[in-house]
């Protein structure tokens, strides 16, 4: 990545020499121009909300910059990238969406990410450290910021305006007004569960920012909700990319003896699922984890694995998630153990799935959707 300070090489996270999709785009390179020509004093304490792989960070890291994350995986190229730089470890502070933020915070860098919802969350958990001199600049594809971005920097910081765009990249301008009377955190959201889904009908659900499908359960997940397996025999269970944590608490609530797993990759989802849990007065075990899918899981220890992958990676549409979450899997289950996965039809994960395990059965189909269940022999 070319920046006004030399070239930088960056990966993603995990590092795949076969991945074509870069750890930076337009947005990052137009918003380090920026602060370089316009000589932005970065002396003060710089915080980096949103930096997808690290970019951000790695190319400020002279500057001792606070990053904030909800992924995992973003952390964890951070750290690569930073040490492929030469940065000694502890000069970057990696923070998660779930750390309490900074007091003081002179420059604020956003990455605007594609929620709107955890844009809102981070920046009323900002507004505090922010003052009047306080220099705020936001970056993103010009696809990715809308009038309700701008609406939402405004009525939590300040008055905002836009850059001119280059190369289908724009910069957001923030100054803070600290007599703005800010509007409370609507986040974490709770609602009840509608009917007619088994053992979890009328419980609750509790979301975080960011974490998919707010405000209802989406209709993927309420048909796979109709669906899950037997668990009576199955001790322990993963919610492999568990969101908000609704299908683990199904299969623990329908099976108390069960222990159940919840990992994901973002923090915001697995803060989500612990809450779930809890509010449901689950009598049963669960262990809540940030990770890359199942590493980390011991080889044959899991019995059932529930998955609901996802198809993107920021507004990349990609598949290499789950081929990842299908062959941690693999590895985590025992013999005899099962994958149960629901997809969109058309993506084709059975295809994947015998290719993987060497079967593949349909357990329940709709004009859109398809639960599969593969087994390890």
């Amino acid at each position: 990545m070319p920046t006004p300070w030399g070239d930088l090489a960056l990966t993603r996270f995990p590092e795949d020499p076969r991945d074509r999709l870069r750890a930076w785009d337009a947005s990052d390179e137009y918003l380090l121009r920026h602060l370089a020509a316009e000589g932005v004093p970065l002396s003060g304490a710089v915080v980096v909300v949103g930096d997808r792989w690290g970019a951000l960070a790695t190319a400020l890291a002279a500057h001792a910059p606070t990053q904030i994350t909800d992924s995992f995986l973003t952390q964890e190229a951070t750290r690569a990238n930073l040490a492929r730089a030469g940065v000694q470890p502890g000069t970057v502070r990696l923070l998660t969406t779930q750390d309490p933020p900074p007091d003081r915070i002179d420059v604020l860098l956003v990455r605007v990410p594609k929620s709107l919802a955890l844009l809102e969350d981070q920046l009323l958990r900002l507004a505090p450290g922010v003052h009047a001199g306080t220099v705020v600049v936001g970056t993103g594809m010009v696809k990715e910021i809308h009038t309700s971005t701008l609406r939402l920097f405004e009525r939590i910081l300040g008055p905002t305006r836009t850059s001119l765009a280059e190369k289908k990249a724009r910069l957001v301008f923030c100054a803070p007004d600290s007599a703005l009377a800010r509007p409370g955190n609507p986040w974490p959201y709770s609602y009840e569960v509608p009917g007619g889904l088994g053992a979890v009908s009328g419980g609750v659900v509790v979301n975080h920012a960011g974490v998919f499908c707010a405000d209802r359960l989406d209709v993927g997940t309420r048909f796979l909700l109709r669906h899950l397996p037997d668990t009576r025999g199955a001790r322990r269970v993963v919610d492999l990319g568990c969101g908000n944590g609704i299908v683990g608490t199904a299969v623990a609530l329908a099976d108390p003896a069960a222990e159940v797993l919840f990992v994901d990759e973002s923090f915001q989802a697995v803060a989500s699922a612990e809450a779930t849990f809890k509010a449901n007065g689950v009598p049963g075990h669960a262990e809540f984890r940030v990770g890359d899918g199942l590493a980390g899981v011991a080889s044959g220890s899991v019995d059932l694995v529930v998955n609901n992958p996802p198809f993107h990676s920021h507004q990349a549409t990609t598949d290499a998630t789950a081929w990842r979450m299908f062959t941690g899997a693999r590895r985590a289950l025992r013999a005899g153990g099962e994958l149960w996965v629901i997809g969109n039809r058309h993506l084709g994960y059975h295809v994947k799935l015998r290719r993987l395990f060497g079967n593949s059965e349909l357990v329940a189909s709709d004009p859109k959707f398809v639960v599969l269940r593969a087994v390890k022999r």
